[in-house]
């Protein structure tokens, strides 16, 4: 994507606070390759972990099974065990938890709030069959 370039550099600039209360950079090995990469991702902490929400479509995150990782959050490089969760279940479980987080992005991923601010039972069903979530265990915890 031509902003991720863009998005890198600020996350890894002084300016980073002005978008890392909610992205960060991933870095992590391809499986095949060997290569290094890195992407830019939306997340979400819960105490030690962090948690990511991809397109299905995108291939970034098919590298991430209990795979290491370098992240660059809030300023700071951490490391962490990263896995990619795509069972529709298991993603619409965590997608729900992602969501009563941060009920503030549901709207980018097709969800519905009931009148109590929580998520749609149908309309997380539906975002988990185009999504998956990635966990991410930080280091040390």
């Amino acid at each position: 994507m031509w902003y991720n370039p863009i998005m890198m550099w600020l996350l890894r600039s002084p300016l980073h606070g002005m978008l890392s209360g909610n992205t960060m950079i991933i870095t992590y090995t391809g499986r095949k390759s060997g290569k290094t990469f890195s992407t830019p991702v939306n997340y979400v902490r819960d105490g030690d972990v962090l948690w990511a929400v991809s397109f299905r479509q995108r291939t970034w995150w098919r590298n991430l099974h209990d795979s290491p990782v370098t992240l660059r959050v809030q300023g700071k490089d951490v490391t962490g065990v990263a896995t990619a969760m795509t069972d529709q279940q298991e993603v619409a479980d965590c997608l729900r938890a992602y969501l009563r987080k941060t009920p503030q992005i549901a709207k980018y991923i097709g969800v519905g709030l009931d009148a109590s601010g929580q998520p749609e039972p149908q309309d997380v069903a539906e975002a988990a069959k185009t999504r998956v979530m990635v966990r991410v265990q930080l280091s040390g915890s």
